[in-house]
């Protein structure tokens, strides 16, 4: 399956988060996002190094300035669980800016063609990482880094996208 683009509509997946009582529950892609400007993160997992110290805090660092250029949500999916995503989100100070949603069965991954076999790192297959802007299903700009690479896809690159 070829990757997102600009252009196309994000697939219509349900995916999971826990609520600040530790409650599980259900994020539909089409119905948490029609009609809205978003940010959609993603990584190759939680925890991680790259993604721990650079990708996740350019967001925190940014999040109020993209806020401010008309985003309504910037959200984080990880092909983890939602207790693994809940830990994560709750590691950082500044974090209630972002949403952490787990991609756990990696549905919305593959609908992206976004799979990135890391198995032998002992990861199995995860995501790529990137972010995209999407406004109302439709992405707008899609920023995918190659490999473990982070060069395109920060919170900075995004703002920048918004000017």
């Amino acid at each position: 399956m070829a990757p997102i683009t600009v252009g196309d509509k994000i697939p219509d997946v349900t995916l999971s988060y826990l609520d600040d009582d530790n409650q599980s529950q259900k994020f539909n892609t089409h119905e948490e996002l029609k009609g809205k400007k978003v940010v959609l993160i993603a990584v190759p997992g939680a925890f991680t190094p790259t993604c721990s110290q650079k990708h996740i805090p350019s967001f925190i660092n940014n999040a109020e300035e993209i806020k401010n250029k008309g985003v309504s949500d910037i959200i984080v999916i990880s092909v983890n669980d939602p207790f693994v995503m809940k830990a994560w989100e709750r590691s950082y100070e500044g974090a209630e800016h972002l949403k952490f949603v787990a991609d756990g069965s990696r549905d919305f991954t593959k609908a992206l063609g976004l799979e990135l076999d890391l198995s032998e790192k002992g990861l199995g297959v995860r995501s790529y990482r990137y972010s995209l802007l999407v406004d109302d299903l439709v992405v707008k700009v899609a920023n995918i880094e190659e490999g473990g690479a982070f060069s395109i896809s920060g919170g900075e690159d995004i703002l920048k996208a918004l000017q």
